[in-house]
């Protein structure tokens, strides 16, 4: 059942009294559909068998037990403890991150990812899920050949296929390499089956291997004690500082009690060294002393401080910048070794965090057993990290501690022999970890999947989103067996687990993202019943996280964060739509309310001047020229969007806003517009406005006035020419309404044959006839559209008509020279006077503002000094270009008393249409005449809109029979008119 936005008393309670997994979800969450074959059976786990013990169990591998004394023993006791700081101060702060995340609403089934989707988007959450997802279950895979390692190698290391002499035979296609897949492959089988018998029968088997896992903690600490209170330490023997390997005093598999007996320069081990190294290490054997000492002195302070010092060293050396022998006689490293390298090597040790939340479909309730039992478990495991180490570091000389792999103790295990009573209790629970971290990954993988595959945002998934009747995802069970078969039969399974461990670190990282993005924003929706977060420990916590990744491996932190990008733009691209409310959109929402509060509602300065587009198309779609003119006009703002301006698309429908089928009709022309705008990569806002006939001034001025939010809103209207008759009387009405308000104004005729972005790439000439003041806003118009690649491959032409025949040459040169200063490419052409410009500037949106009228003025000094726009005489190389050139109205006004202007001289209200006067036939038609001599065979040709009158009376019986008369033989034209306030500046 869904709970609605305005519930009853009795539908909230029936909300409440219902099964969690049953409902499709709260208020403002999406209605999930039902993928299941069967009637689900939760298993309802608590704290301690649900999150507390798995997640303990998966975090405590046996990399504790094979990997940590030997981090302490190179970098020191000091420096274990940063290292231990920062993987578990990482994990402690995801943690409380995921506790408020989990605590904010019903966590179904999908743990993490649920989380992430349901509050980052489905892209994320579907990306970040899926790498969650491959690195538990190669992490299965890692487990259980580090388990076939401890089997092979210390519990029964006679089932080596090949004997134990394969032991080092580890390369890709090495019979030990073998060994793993085989054993392995039957490992991996084993534990199919257990969990195939259900997450139950896993989690009462955790509490039987964890507890040997605790008792292998402990007898380390009782072999920490007891040896230093007996000193039954096992010994080694060292030439001087150096550690050697047993194998040189007796073969495998000899008792080591017998080591000391044996470490003696007798005359065959003199002859081993002497014949088998250099006669520099000779020289050095001779002169050096061979002891053998004490490698576990329990607990005791001069070992403790002896291990403070850190021992970083490079592969091949037996001690820091001292070289071990080529014949491998002594104990050396294998790789290069740094704080970050074993920062990389350990950090697998602390993951796991997120397994009790993976299992929350099947806990009673997640909101309290998720917070408790995860933090819980990971201050548990820090402890034990923390006590282990400084334990190791107190309990173990520096040398024993550094031979990670024993050679100097016939190849035991470390720890195993620094335990008590025996060392079969920690070679025990070190397999058990692995068997029981192995468990439970296959366990919650597969529950990820199903997640992921049940909110069907991969539709190739769809098949692991069914479960049987016990609530067990068996498919995708059988998907996790597979790829975790492939990851070990594959053999470079610890090389894999590297870059697995980036994956769990992006899940990390965007868990802490969440909770300081939702904190942040102080949504209201944003209400966790766990109180103990802040925003800064996420943001530290998610920094971490990025800082561990990239200071280890930044290669693979690269390549983590593509993979993610690329799953993300997959899924945005084939994947179902979800509208869950995510946290990104109110953040792009949050943004947004703040810079919109931070522009101010004024004017933008000439630098950062744009076309903000408002598109006025007509309702009409069934007409299929109609349809093409609406469409090539959303096309034309597409390929004006080099601009990076606002872009508003609005229908204009005849109709009532009370007519119900009047508004399903504009809710249908929106989808259009939206579909065409989406399809142009035209970004903007696709909308409708029904109106009355009597009320259409009312409309239009209201929209005017109103579109648009503070700073961001129209200043261009661009619209088509009308050329239907019901269509004419809409478009006074808008002319007249855009030229009270200001609006710059963009005017197609023939927009039929404008080409559309599909179309094939123009050639020819784009021509600009600058008349009036709007020409530096003709050439930006159509720089805009040379951006494009349908315009690109036109070239600009700017004609301009010269007054003064003598002057014409000095005309042109300044125009070339204005045109280089705005950084336009264009070719200028004077035409001669053969039509009065007296007559075509009379017509223009403002005064005498052309070109010859510029040039005439800049040279008597007419423009003052503030508002210049060009004072650098082209006849002069000495005058200095000023660096602040604004064009505007006012100015135009001011330069020419012989030309009219829609304003009057300084004041900005509307005259009577006594002001305006159509210029004579002749005049139109020898104006014609020029531009059609010109122009004709151009792509396109940009005109100053002549000046309407502002009578709607008037547009209709002379002004729209003056433009058509203006436009003939013409293919393609825009007109543009200013409103005074656009101006191009010659600034950088």
């Amino acid at each position: 059942m869904v709970l609605q936005i305005h519930p009853s008393l009795e539908e909230a309670r029936t909300v409440v009294t219902e099964d969690v997994n049953e409902k499709d979800g709260l208020s403002g969450q999406a209605n999930f559909p039902c993928a299941y074959t069967a009637p689900r059976s939760k298993v309802n786990l608590g704290v301690m068998l649900g999150v507390f013990l798995p997640t303990i169990q998966h975090i405590l591998g046996v990399t504790m037990f094979i990997r940590l004394a030997w981090v302490v023993g190179i970098a020191g006791i000091m420096d274990t403890m940063i290292l231990l700081l920062l993987c578990c101060l990482c994990t402690l702060l995801t943690s409380i991150s995921l506790s408020a995340v989990a605590t904010n609403g019903i966590v179904e089934s999908g743990g993490v990812y649920f989380m992430i989707s349901r509050n980052l988007g489905a892209e994320f959450g579907s990306a970040v899920g899926i790498l969650f997802y491959l690195a538990n279950t190669v992490a299965s895979s890692m487990y259980i050949i580090g388990g076939i390692e401890v089997m092979l190698l210390y519990i029964f290391p006679s089932l080596t296929i090949g004997g134990s002499d394969v032991h080092s035979d580890t390369g890709m296609w090495g019979m030990m390499s073998h060994n793993y897949r085989i054993y392995g492959s039957m490992l991996l089988l084993l534990e199919v089956i257990i969990v195939a018998m259900g997450v139950r029968f896993v989690q009462l088997l955790a509490p039987v291997s964890l507890f040997v896992v605790i008792v292998s903690i402990l007898a380390c600490f009782a072999g920490g004690i007891e040896k230093a209170l007996h000193h039954s330490g096992q010994h080694v023997c060292m030439l001087n500082e150096q550690l050697l390997q047993s194998r040189i005093f007796f073969p495998h598999g000899t008792d080591l009690s017998t080591l000391c007996k044996r470490c003696v320069k007798s005359e065959d081990i003199s002859d081993d060294f002497c014949n088998s190294t250099t006669a520099s290490f000779c020289t050095h054997f001779t002169a050096s002393t061979l002891t053998c000492a004490n490698a576990f002195p329990g607990i005791n302070a001069q070992t403790f401080y002896e291990n403070m010092k850190r021992m970083y060293m490079d592969a091949g050396e037996s001690y820091p910048d001292v070289a071990a022998d080529d014949a491998g006689l002594e104990v050396s490293q294998d790789f290069h070794t740094s704080f970050f390298i074993l920062l990389a090597i350990y950090f697998p040790a602390v993951t796991g965090i997120m397994t009790g939340t993976n299992m929350s479909g099947d806990l009673k309730d997640p909101q309290r057993s998720i917070p408790c039992g995860t933090i819980a478990a990971t201050l548990t495991t820090s402890t034990i990290y923390y006590a282990l180490a400084l334990l190791f570091g107190a309990s173990i000389t520096g040398p024993v501690l550094r031979d990670k792999y024993g050679r100097s103790l016939d190849s035991s295990m470390i720890v195993a022999l620094l335990s008590w009573p025996s060392p079969w209790v920690v070679i025990i629970g070190s397999f058990l970890s692995t068997f029981g971290a192995a468990l439970q990954c296959l366990c919650s993988a597969p529950r990820l999947l199903q997640s992921i595959a049940k909110d069907d945002v991969i539709p190739a998934l769809a098949p692991f989103s069914k479960v049987t009747g016990t609530n067990e995802p068996f498919f995708g069970l059988l998907m996790t067996a597979l790829i975790a078969e492939f990851a070990i039969l594959l053999g470079a399974v610890d090389k894999i687990a590297e870059v697995l461990d980036f994956f769990f670190l992006m899940c990390y990282a965007f868990v802490n993202l969440i909770c300081a993005l939702h904190s942040l924003l102080k949504v209201p929706n944003w209400r966790p019943r766990f109180r103990y977060y802040h925003w800064s420990l996420s943001l530290t916590g998610a920094a971490l996280c990025f800082f561990i990744m990239f200071a280890s491996h930044w290669q693979y932190a690269l390549f983590s964060i593509i993979l993610t990008f690329v799953i993300y733009k997959y899924v945005e691209w084939k994947g179902a739509k979800k509208e869950w409310g995510d946290g990104i959109r109110g953040l792009a929402l949050s943004t947004a309310q703040y810079s919109l509060l931070k522009v101010e509602d004024k004017d933008p300065h000439p630098k950062n001047w744009r076309p903000q587009l408002l598109v006025l198309i007509y309702d009409t779609w069934s007409n299929g020229i109609i349809d093409k003119q609406n469409v090539n006009l959303i096309d034309l703002a597409g390929q004006l969007k080099a601009g990076r301006g606002l872009a508003i698309v609005i229908a204009l429908i005849k109709g009532s806003v009370w007519n119900c089928s009047d508004r399903q009709k504009a809710e249908k022309v929106k989808e259009k517009i939206q579909h065409d705008m989406l399809r142009v990569h035209l970004r903007g806002f696709g909308k409708t406005l029904l109106y009355d006939e009597d009320q259409m001034d009312g409309c239009f001025t209201t929209l005017f006035q109103s579109i648009g939010i503070g700073g961001l809103k129209p200043n261009t209207v661009l619209m088509n020419w009308p050329e239907r008759e019901e269509e004419k009387a809409v478009f006074a009405v808008e002319l007249v309404e855009a030229v009270a308000n200001d609006e710059c104004i963009m005017l197609t005729k023939g927009i039929t044959a404008f080409p559309s972005l599909s179309s094939d790439r123009l050639t020819g000439y784009i021509d600009i006839w600058w008349i009036s003041h709007d020409g530096d806003l003709l050439m930006l118009t159509a720089f805009l559209l040379k951006q494009n690649k349908v315009w690109r491959g036109c070239k600009l032409r700017i004609f301009a008509i010269g007054e003064i025949p003598e002057r014409n040459v000095e005309l042109k040169e300044m125009l070339q020279k204005y045109i280089y200063m705005l950084r336009i490419n264009a070719t200028v052409f004077i035409v001669d006077d053969s039509v009065n410009q007296k007559d075509v500037s009379e017509t223009s949106t403002g005064g005498d503002c052309s070109a010859a009228a510029l040039m005439i003025a800049t040279k008597e000094g007419k423009i003052d000094h503030k508002n210049q726009k060009l004072v650098k005489d082209a006849a002069s190389e000495n005058t200095e270009i000023q660096t602040e050139t604004t064009f505007t109205r006012d100015n135009c006004s001011s330069l020419s008393k012989r030309h009219l202007s829609v304003y009057s001289q300084g004041e900005k209200e509307f005259h009577d249409d006594e002001n305006w006067k159509m210029p004579s036939l002749g005049t139109i038609k020898r104006f014609n005449d020029v531009i059609v001599g010109n122009s004709k065979d151009s792509q396109l040709v940009l005109l100053s809109l002549p000046r309407p009158p502002i009578s709607k009376r008037k547009i209709l019986s002379h002004y729209m029979f003056y433009v058509d008369t203006l436009t003939l033989n013409l293919q393609r034209i825009l007109f543009i008119g200013g409103s005074g306030k656009e101006v191009v500046t010659i600034n950088s």
